[in-house]
């Protein structure tokens, strides 16, 4: 029972830290810096990539 609410809470975090990657890689200052040096933000890339992790190891928790 106890890996199940882990798995939960994994998965909750890491939906909530990819949304968090994509408002910053989509704002509108990252686009700016996107067009002049096409780099996106190290902070929207950790985000998204941290979520996804987040978010297959609490499905395999839940599982």
């Amino acid at each position: 029972m106890n890996n199940k609410m882990i798995g939960i809470v994994l998965i909750v975090i890491g939906v909530a830290l990819a949304a968090w990657g994509y408002n910053i890689y989509d704002s509108a200052g990252s686009q700016v810096s996107r067009a002049l040096s096409g780099d996106a933000p190290l902070e929207a890339w950790a985000g998204m990539v941290g979520g996804a992790i987040c978010i297959v190891s609490g499905i395999f928790k839940v599982k």
